[in-house]
This record gives structure tokens, sequence and C-alpha cells, in this order.
């Protein structure tokens, strides 16, 4: 049984960074396909980032450059790490896994076999 447990959230000002931390309780990350997604209530779940197990990052527009994915074979952890945070970027944040190949491209919620239980990041102006 695979479970994806986030951490990190908090609420801060713009311009200031945080860093999530998924952690994957079960089989190893080191040959999946993780990714960050979040939600605006209200909106549609959207992806943010992808990490491929090839490592070609996928970010989202509004995220790249501020947000970077990586992960922790050792810790069998993902993280993402974001700068400049903005009001926009305020949402509940989830990282998911894909079991199946290929990975890259598949940003869809039905995309993905396991989720986290999301954890919120409210930025103020």
């Amino acid at each position: 049984q695979v479970q994806l447990v986030e951490s990190g959230g908090g609420s801060l000002q713009a311009g200031g960074s945080l860093r999530l931390t998924c952690e994957v309780i079960g089989p190893a990350i080191t040959i999946n396909c993780m990714a960050w997604f979040r939600q605006v209530t209200g909106t549609e779940r959207e992806a943010v980032a992808q990490l491929p197990h090839d490592g070609a990052t996928y970010y989202a527009d509004s995220v790249k450059g501020r947000f970077t994915i990586s992960k922790d074979d050792t810790r069998n952890t993902l993280y993402l790490d974001m700068t400049n945070l903005n009001p926009e970027d305020t949402a509940t944040y989830y990282c998911a896994r894909r079991i199946f190949h290929p990975c890259r491209g598949r940003l869809a919620l039905g995309d993905y076999d396991y989720w986290g239980q999301g954890t919120q990041v409210s930025v103020s102006s």
C-alpha cells in the first residue's frame, strides 16, 4: 500500500519562500513519475510541476523560474521549493504519483494513481 504525506504548508507574506515535502510511504519512488498539483477552492486542480523518472521536469508557466521540483530517493521524498510567492499561489497543494509509463505530458488528474491529503499555502499581499 502506498501513501503520500505532504507537509510544509503555511501562511506567509508575498515575496517569501516555502518548501513543501511529500513523503512516499511504500515502494521507492526512484522509477516513478511524481508531480505537484494545486487547487483553489471552487476551481479545478492543476498541475504545477512534474518530475518524470528521466528527470525532464515540467513547470506550469505561472510558476516557472520560481518553483523547483526535486526528490531524494534515499528518503523516498519529493520536494517543491517555492520562492517569490504571491497571493495567486494561495491554494491547497497536493503531491501525486503515477505508476505507468509514459510520464511526460501526463498532467491530468486521472493520470495519477496515488494522492496525498494536501497542504495549505496562503500568501498575503
